[in-house]
């Protein structure tokens, strides 16, 4: 196979040390893991609620804090996103429905399928149309999920009143995103307490970041405009989150769609198609007060997190391609500033595209009680969890490895520093190999539950992970140790999408129907 990355070259060594050199071969420079003794503090989340109402009784969606929605109802059923763009296979792309109670005796199946009515979508993240930032509003009601198609454009609105058989409620068609706002490529979206639904858009309709901003829904999904100032729109977009009570919104920057569409190059890092900035604007008005340089330890700034407590001024921000978790906060002057809180180290390797491969971390989130962050190395194959309890000294407390390249029976070995060539011992899961490496992830919202599916974007599924497209995605569930800290597999969790009625499928984001640790927002 031909990689992209193969034909111009770029040398990161370049952008870690601020001097760029000429194309010749990828070398990253060595970084170790930053652990350091937990403080002997916990981190104090507010669990002040407005009464003792729970999630459904008199109040709006959600919990009125994060620690109530810690003891909310186990999950039953998941959603997630499952495609077919981009794998040669001619079918829509589809919402599934999860069985997730171990009591059922369809546990861990597909129970539903809500087939798109398009081609060549692209499902990608979700979000509902009200979250916990509607807590106080009993007219607000979680009925309908979000779905964004990356490639398409086009913004679904299901409705979730059969929460066992989702239904097509409506389509906001591109063309008029487009001719009202200028807008394409819809990421990440995030309900407002206003009632409005907010998405970040990556580019124009031509794939270019320039055009990148974000765009309002009001609750009928109607398109109301542009939620940014004019003039005020960010060098590059991708995810987003909103801490009212610091009147602050931070987006994080991918890439240009013209580019990150056609699979990765490293060329285009050098060519300026990617982003390595965090944006701070003012909330709830759009306007850009702010852009933080992440420099050249922040390269592909992915997910972006604030910690749920809503008085907290600090977040994380997952930076793909030089593997850094980057921890952001106020200072002072009310200004915001970041530091490196977690370097995952770069692997010497044989028989791969490149000498040295980097873990890639493409997706993580936090638990509600703000004690532990999670994340994954999606060619590495691992998953970890650090304890943030002191959030400028993470501590690793657990690890798992459920796939990624270095894989025993994979042709790439990592050659360790006794020189010594070594690969890695991955579990099967019933039988099944674990194919790709982890992508994203989803916690239960007592925070024992991890679930993992393993398919990033197809393109890129295809560039990294061929075996994804030929076979399809799988989820698995990782248990969690929240007292001590600590992941295990569960053996008796596998969702297999290759499997799927019309072929093998990729699945990617998960949901819940009462609200995750992704999707809610306190205020």
């Amino acid at each position: 196979m031909v990689h992209p990355m193969t034909a111009t070259p770029l040398n990161i060594s370049a952008f870690l040390d601020g001097t760029y050199l000429p194309p010749s071969r990828l070398q990253f420079s060595d970084t170790e893991v930053l652990m350091a003794t937990v403080a002997v503090q916990p981190a104090v989340v507010s669990d002040k609620v407005n009464g003792s109402l729970k999630h459904g009784c008199c109040k709006g969606p959600g919990y009125a804090s994060p620690i109530e929605a810690m003891s909310g109802p186990r999950e039953t059923i998941l959603y997630v996103t499952c495609v077919y763009s981009g794998t040669g296979r001619e079918k829509p792309d589809y919402l599934a429905t999860l069985d997730v109670d171990p009591s059922s005796p369809t546990y861990s199946k597909v129970i539903h399928r809500l087939p798109m009515p398009y081609l060549h979508d692209e499902l990608h993240h979700s979000g509902w149309n009200s979250c916990s930032s509607c807590h106080d509003n009993p007219t607000a009601d979680r009925r309908f999920l979000v779905l964004p198609s990356l490639v398409s454009g086009r913004v679904y609105a299901i409705d979730m009143k059969n929460p066992k058989a989702p239904s097509l409620h409506k389509v906001v068609e591109p063309e008029e995103i487009v001719a009202k706002t200028g807008l394409a490529y819809p990421h990440t979206s995030h309900c407002l307490a206003s009632g409005d639904i907010m998405l970040s858009c990556l580019g124009d309709k031509d794939g270019n970041a320039e055009g990148n901003g974000f765009l309002l829904l009001d609750s009928n999904f109607n398109v109301k405009g542009r939620w940014e100032k004019p003039g005020h729109s960010p060098l590059f977009g991708y995810d987003f989150w909103y801490q009212p009570r610091h009147k602050t919104m931070i987006s994080s920057s991918w890439g240009a769609p013209a580019a990150f569409t056609k699979g990765f190059n490293l060329q285009h890092v050098s060519d300026g198609l990617y982003g390595r900035h965090l944006n701070v604007y003012s909330w709830p008005d759009g306007e850009l007060k702010q852009t933080m340089d992440l420099g050249n330890t922040g390269l592909l700034p992915l997910e972006i997190r604030f910690l749920h407590d809503p008085s907290k001024d600090t977040g994380y921000v997952g930076c793909a391609l030089t593997s850094n978790m980057v921890r952001f906060f106020k200072t002072p002057d009310g200004s915001w500033n970041h530091e490196i809180a977690i370097s995952v180290q770069p692997l010497k390797v044989k028989n791969w595209i490149l000498p040295e491969m980097p873990g890639l971390i493409t997706d993580f989130l936090i638990s509600l009680d703000d004690r532990y962050i999670y994340f994954v190395n999606w060619l590495h194959g691992d998953v970890r969890q650090y304890n943030i309890e002191d959030p400028k000294k993470p501590v690793l407390t657990g690890q798992v490895w459920v796939g990624g390249l270095i894989q025993k029976g994979s042709p790439v070995v990592y050659v360790a520093k006794d020189g010594t060539e070594q690969q890695i011992d991955v579990p099967e899961i019933q039988g099944q190999r674990l194919r790709g490496g982890p992508q994203m992830i989803q916690l239960s919202l007592d925070g024992k539950r991890l679930y993992v599916t393993n398919s990033l974007f197809s393109t890129w599924d295809r560039q990294f992970y061929p075996d994804l497209i030929e076979k399809g995605s799988h989820m698995i569930q990782i248990d969690i140790n929240t007292e001590k800290g600590g992941l295990a597999v569960n053996p008796n969790f596998f969702v297999d999408f290759g499997t799927e009625p019309e072929g093998p499928s990729l699945a990617h984001e998960t949901r819940y129907p009462g609200g995750d640790c992704t999707s809610d927002i306190w205020i």
